[in-house]
């Protein structure tokens, strides 16, 4: 686990989803390096391995009225672990897939490294650009995929993440439809 904290002030506010595309673009850049091409983002904030998850981010954001004052960005890698408590069903780590023990010290400065460079990127590049690599690494992309929303189970192909956040879906009948909030079901 590992927390940072950034002072995004000067982007907007609006930047927020783009902040999570940066993060969860470091945090796919760091994972794949050892565990390869089978490492995806699966929306909104998680690290997959094949159907596995082998990470997270959750990403709180301080707001002073119209300013952005800090992001503090919480992130949760599998590293080392190998037995998962009960609970869990379909956790990976790093020592599972690539059969390594890790320095995990070592790694957070990897991640930091990834983190920064993505940063930049950030800073520095066009929104689109990194929502369009985003977009690539998504896990499932133009799969089927069982969801749910309100009572409704259906389910959907997924075509990507707008600049919105949202997940873009088709689905039988009807153009691909947005969504802000969804649950994902996994089989």
């Amino acid at each position: 686990m590992l927390s940072c904290l950034l002072q995004p002030e000067m982007l907007s506010i609006d930047s927020q989803v783009v902040l999570n595309v940066a993060v969860a673009l470091a945090c796919f850049d760091f994972f794949s390096a050892y565990a390869k091409e089978e490492t995806c983002i699966k929306w909104p904030n998680d690290i997959y391995w094949r159907d596995r998850k082998a990470g997270g981010i959750l990403i709180e954001n301080i707001l002073k009225g119209e300013k952005w004052k800090y992001a503090v960005v919480g992130i949760g890698i599998n590293i080392n672990q190998t037995l998962f408590p009960g609970t869990v069903q379909n956790a990976v780590s790093l020592a599972q897939i690539t059969g390594k023990t890790y320095q995990v010290v070592t790694l957070a400065r990897e991640l930091c490294q990834c983190l920064e460079a993505r940063w930049q990127q950030l800073l520095s590049l066009p929104p689109g650009t990194l929502l369009a690599e985003y977009n690539q690494h998504l896990y499932k992309r133009d799969q089927p995929a069982l969801f749910r929303k309100d009572e409704e189970t259906f389910t959907g192909i997924i075509r990507g993440v707008n600049d919105m956040g949202e997940l873009v879906l088709s689905r039988t009948g009807q153009d691909n439809v947005s969504y802000q909030a969804v649950e994902w079901l996994l089989p």
